[in-house]
C-alpha cells in the first residue's frame, strides 16, 4: 500500500508541474478556440461543426474542446477540461474573450453604418459587375491562373480568389462554402486598415506623421522620441515578440489581454527610434489606441473607420472588431468579403479617388509604399513591398496587404492589378509567386 501512495503522490506532483508549466498555454489555445468560433459562426455564418472540424484543425488548436451556445451567442472551449474561455459576440462590435467574472447584461455602444446602395457597377457600386472583355487580356492564361491557386487544395487550402482590372472584375472564384458575400478574416490584412485612417486623418489636416506619439507615460524618458512615423513603420526601438507557435508578447495580448492598446505602450526601449525595424501587431494596436485619442468621444472613434472609409467606398460588409475595452484590434480581427477586400485594393490602385471623392492624398501611398530602413526592402507603413523581387516573376511595384495563414490583398499599379487571394495556408505551401505571375503574364500589353 505505501508504494501505491507513493507513486500516486510522484504523479500528482508531475500533473502539477505540467500544469503549472504549461497553463498559460492552455490559456492561449482555449481563448484561441473560443474566440475564433464565435466570431466566425456570427460574422461569416460558418456553421461550428465545420469551424471545429477545419479551421480549428492546426497544431495545438486542435486540442481544445469548444462549444458553441446558439441562444446565448457565446464559445466556450477548454483543454482536456483545464482552463475554461468565454468568448461573447457583440453586435457591431464583434467577438470577444471575457473573464470568469464578466456581467454579461452590459450594454455596448456600436458604430453608425450608413450603408447605402450605390447603383453602379462593382466594384465601384452596387450592381452586378460589367460583363467586360479587354483585347490585352489572355482570358485562357487567366482561367490556368485560377486553377494554379485553388489546385493542391489539401496544401494551398485556397479558399477565395479575386481579380480586378483597370476597376473592372475579370476572375473570381470560391471554394465550397464560400462566395461573393462571405467575410474573411483578413488577420495582419487590418494593420493596412488601421493604418488608412491615418492617411485620411492627414489628408483631413488633423495629423501630421512626424508628430511624436501621445503618450503620457513616455514624456520622461528616451520613449518621448518614437513619432507616429516609427509606430507606423514598426521603428519604435521597443522590445517585442511576434511569435504565434508560443507563448509571446502577441499571442498574450490577443487571448489574455482585455485593452490590447497597451501591450506595447508599456514595453522598455531596446534600441533608438528608427534604428531597428521589428514587427509587432502590439505597436499597431497602441497605433489603434492613439487613434481613439483624436476624436471627442467613443462614438466618433467607432465611427471614423466606417464613415470616412469603409463605407464610403461600399465595402459594407467590413467588421472590425474591438478588445474588451472598446478599442479596435487593428492587428488583426477585421472582417469583410472578398469583394469588399479588393475595393480597399482598388481604392489604393486609384490613388485614394472613390468616385470623385478624394479620401487620402496619393502622397500616403507613396509614403506607404516607400521601403522602411532595415526591412530588407519589404515593409513600407503598414503594407507589406515586392522591391526586392520577394516574389521574383511579379513586377517590384507590387505593394500588399498580408495576413495569417494567406490573406493577401495585392495591388499592381504598372499592370492595373488588384488581386485577392484568402485561405488557410500561407508560403511555402501557398504557391503566390506561381499565381501571382500567371495572373500577371495573362495582361498582354
Amino acid at each position: 500500500m505505501k508504494w501505491f501512495k507513493r507513486i500516486a503522490l510522484l504523479l500528482l506532483v508531475f500533473i502539477g508541474i505540467v500544469f503549472y508549466v504549461n497553463h498559460k498555454k492552455l490559456t492561449l489555445i482555449s481563448g484561441y478556440a473560443a474566440k475564433y468560433m464565435v466570431s466566425s459562426v456570427l460574422i461569416a455564418n460558418h456553421a461550428p461543426d465545420s469551424v471545429k472540424a477545419i479551421d480549428l484543425d492546426a497544431p495545438l488548436i486542435k486540442l481544445a474542446d469548444v462549444t458553441y451556445n446558439h441562444s446565448k451567442k457565446e464559445a466556450m472551449a477548454n483543454v482536456y477540461g483545464l482552463q475554461n474561455r468565454k468568448a461573447i459576440f457583440r453586435t457591431g462590435l464583434g467577438g470577444a474573450l471575457v473573464p470568469d467574472d464578466f456581467k454579461s447584461s452590459k450594454t455596448y455602444i456600436k458604430p453608425n453604418r450608413n450603408q447605402h446602395f450605390d447603383s453602379i457597377a462593382y466594384p465601384y457600386g452596387h450592381l452586378p459587375p460589367k460583363d467586360s472583355t479587354f483585347k490585352e487580356i489572355d482570358y485562357d492564361q487567366l482561367s490556368m491562373a485560377m486553377a494554379q491557386v485553388f489546385s493542391d487544395p489539401e496544401i494551398q487550402k485556397t479558399r477565395t480568389a479575386l481579380v480586378l482590372y483597370k476597376g473592372h472584375l475579370i476572375a473570381e472564384r470560391y471554394a465550397d462554402g464560400f462566395n461573393a458575400n462571405t467575410p474573411i478574416l483578413g488577420w495582419s490584412m487590418t494593420k493596412s486598415l488601421l493604418a488608412t485612417c491615418f492617411g485620411i486623418l492627414e489628408h483631413q489636416g488633423k495629423i501630421e506623421v512626424n508628430w511624436p506619439a501621445p503618450i503620457t507615460e513616455w514624456k520622461d524618458d528616451t520613449r518621448k522620441n518614437i513619432t507616429l512615423n516609427h509606430l507606423l513603420r514598426m521603428q519604435s526601438g521597443l522590445a517585442w515578440e511576434e511569435d504565434y507557435t508560443k507563448i509571446s508578447d502577441v499571442t498574450q495580448m490577443l487571448f489574455l489581454d482585455n485593452d490590447m492598446t497597451i501591450a506595447q505602450k508599456n514595453k522598455e526601449a531596446i534600441a533608438k527610434p528608427g534604428e531597428i525595424w521589428n514587427y509587432s501587431s502590439g505597436t499597431t494596436n497602441l497605433l489603434s489606441g492613439i487613434l481613439r485619442q483624436q476624436f471627442r468621444n467613443y462614438q466618433d472613434y467607432l465611427d471614423f473607420p466606417y464613415a470616412e472609409f469603409l463605407d464610403k467606398i461600399g465595402a459594407h460588409s467590413f467588421l472590425i472588431e474591438t478588445d474588451l475595452a472598446g478599442n479596435f484590434v487593428g492587428s488583426s480581427y477585421g472582417w469583410a468579403s472578398t469583394r469588399d477586400w479588393a475595393r480597399v485594393g482598388q481604392l489604393y490602385l486609384d490613388n485614394g479617388v472613390w468616385n470623385g471623392e478624394e479620401l487620402f492624398d496619393k502622397n500616403w501611398i507613396t509614403y506607404i509604399t516607400r521601403p522602411t530602413a532595415n526591412s530588407n526592402g519589404t515593409y513600407g507603413g503598414q503594407f507589406w513591398l515586392n522591391s526586392k523581387g520577394d516574389y521574383p516573376d511579379v513586377p517590384k511595384d507590387l505593394y500588399s496587404m498580408n495576413g495569417y495563414q494567406g490573406q493577401h490583398v495585392y495591388i499592381i499599379p504598372s499592370k492595373n492589378l488588384v488581386i485577392v487571394r484568402t485561405g488557410l495556408a500561407e508560403r511555402p505551401d501557398y504557391d503566390a509567386n506561381a499565381f501571382l505571375s500567371m495572373v500577371v503574364a495573362a495582361v498582354v500589353e
